[in-house]
């Protein structure tokens, strides 16, 4: 997702802790090694050092990230006779397009009068760029020099290794465990429990892959800059769309589960009627500040694991089936139908999307040389409760374990009801904590290109001029858009593992596996061995075969693939 840069402040030379290990400093980086990001951007006509405002007349304004200096591209540089030395996007609405101008405007106002009416509206676009956003904790930017005498600024991390942790866990953590225990009756044990340990090690894997990308310039700060560097702005945009759908799939999902499980435990509304009412609530929760969004993670992790417990507190109540554990159901080492198999390789890839802010919080560590570490530890942790979900939910119910195992629960009689309030509770709790948060960055993506947000550069200057009380409504048009577009996918696409097993096919597989591999085999492929590439290429063809096939098989009806 294009990222939003959010405010920063600069760190003093000698800030940080004792015995602290350093990052890479950019300044003693090689010439060829040291700016991958400024060589893409020379390659099209433009340089790093190209500023949208004179320094001269301006204010000093944050410096844009790589992304964001991406969407500036093409612009005109600045020429002292002619009014367009302002950015298209920043230009004074007395701008025309390239070389032109209203005849009218130019023949009754003077050259000098229209460069400063262009300037004082400039400055008024560039105030929302300079204001710090209250929503978000500012960054913590270090200046330094390279060995050609040009300053330069990098983030510097501020998470300690138990915060990366946790960090982690919160992106990989979700409510795709619930639909473990379907996969697994899909796969049967066998190939069930040898796939998953295989897409754990594989996106753990890759997860250390990117951060040696990331490590070629220490301007690299997404997954955007990485498909930005490695294959052009055209793999940004491709990039920002994917992630796009997996958030809106994931937020789909969520809805559903919502539903379902509201329908499940009290009667009287149907499953559309409880879509809705998820809608209505989550249109007020839009408008929350970023920083209010973020607390309420907390509470999301906190349900799964009540969930996580719950299932295992009643499956060890019940003395008999269906639904105990110590009385376990029938299971099948194979597929009972192989039709289904398909499905439960993109529901058992699905825990694993997180890749797309890994990078993120890789640069955000205080100890860089400690994210293989953290990898280790949130990914051992995540697939020992993730499997410990799916073998529950299977031995309970066996054949007869739906989309949701917490559906099983809540319709299967002998349970305290205690219990089966406390899970519908939770499961409420997460659509409502979490699909704000999830929608954030595309309501960001679109005000980016839109032109609405002021703090980054629209690739059109077709909203300049337009006062902020529209500016407003636009806004506020485009996040309650977003919350009607989710529920009505949601009404039309009702099954949960459908949409899961195609986030795990589509998205899961692609930008946990595939493309971070791409990466590096672009970047780093003269300095690979053979025995590198072939690992690389072969989880590259396996993964888009898989990816294949399971989004072909994800589209059949159920009933014709269990006939299979």
């Amino acid at each position: 997702i294009t990222p939003v840069r959010t405010s920063f402040r600069y760190s003093d030379e000698d800030q940080g802790e004792e015995g602290e290990y350093p990052r890479a400093d950019p300044g003693s980086i090689s010439g060829e090694q040291r700016s991958l990001l400024r060589a893409a951007l020379e390659n099209d006509g433009r340089r790093p050092s190209d500023n949208v405002i004179d320094e001269q007349d301006e204010p000093e304004t944050p410096i844009a990230g790589p992304v964001e200096r991406r969407l500036g591209d093409g612009r005109s540089t600045y020429r002292s006779d002619s009014i367009f030395t302002i950015e298209p996007q920043l230009a004074s609405p007395f701008g025309g397009s390239y070389g032109t101008t209203y005849s009218s405007l130019a023949t009754r106002i003077n050259e000098s009068s229209m460069r400063h009416a262009g300037r004082l509206f400039r400055q008024q676009q560039v105030e929302g760029i300079t204001v710090p956003d209250k929503e978000r904790e500012p960054l913590l930017v270090k200046q330094v020099e390279e060995p050609d005498g040009k300053i330069i600024s990098v983030v510097v991390g501020q998470s300690t290794l138990p915060q990366t942790v946790f960090n982690s866990v919160n992106v990989l953590i979700g409510v795709g465990l619930l639909a473990l225990p379907l996969a697994f009756r899909y796969s049967g044990w066998l190939i069930g429990l040898m796939f998953f340990f295989c897409s754990a090690w594989t996106t753990s894997y890759t997860a250390k892959i990117l951060a040696k990308c990331l490590d070629v310039d220490n301007s690299l700060i997404t997954f955007a800059d990485l498909a930005y560097v490695s294959f052009g702005s055209k793999a940004r945009i491709a990039t920002s769309i994917l992630f796009s759908l997996e958030l809106v799939a994931t937020c789909v999902a969520l809805v559903v589960l919502f539903a379902d499980s509201l329908d499940a435990l009290i009667e009287g509304w149907g499953v559309v009627e409880w879509k809705i009412m998820c809608g209505v609530i989550l249109v007020p929760l839009g408008f929350l500040p970023l920083r209010l969004l973020s607390f309420t993670s907390i509470l999301g992790i906190l349900c799964c694991f009540g969930i996580v417990l719950a299932v295992f507190v009643d499956g060890l109540i019940k003395p008999q089936q269906p639904g105990s554990l110590r009385e376990p159901a029938t299971t099948y080492l194979f597929p009972k139908h192989w039709g289904t198999l398909p499905l439960a390789f993109g529901l058992l890839m699905s825990p694993w999307g997180g890749h797309s802010v890994f990078p993120n919080i890789y640069r955000d560590m205080r100890h860089p040389y400690k994210y293989r570490k953290a990898v280790n530890i949130t990914y051992v942790f995540t697939y020992l409760l993730d499997l410990s979900m799916a073998v529950a939910g299977l031995l309970m119910f066996g054949d007869g374990v739906r989309d949701e195992v917490t559906s099983n629960i809540l319709l299967t009689d002998g349970y305290p009801q205690v219990v089966s309030v406390f899970i519908v509770v939770c499961v409420a709790i997460i659509p409502l904590t979490k699909i704000p948060l999830n929608a954030r960055p595309i309501v960001s993506t679109i005000e980016i290109f839109s032109g609405l947000d002021t703090r980054a550069v629209a690739a059109s200057g077709g909203l300049l001029g337009v006062s902020g009380f529209n500016r407003g409504l636009l806004k506020l048009t485009i996040r309650i858009t977003i919350t009607i577009v989710i529920v009505l996918i949601a009404i039309a696409i009702p099954s949960f593992d459908r949409i899961m097993a195609l986030l795990g096919s589509v998205c899961c597989f692609t930008i946990c596996i595939i493309l971070p591999l791409l990466f590096h085999l672009k970047l780093f492929g003269s300095e690979l061995t053979k025995r590198q590439k072939m690992i690389d290429w072969t989880l590259i063809v396996v993964s888009s075969v898989l990816a294949i096939v399971s989004t072909a098989f994800a589209c059949f009806p159920k009933d014709v693939l269990e006939a299979a």
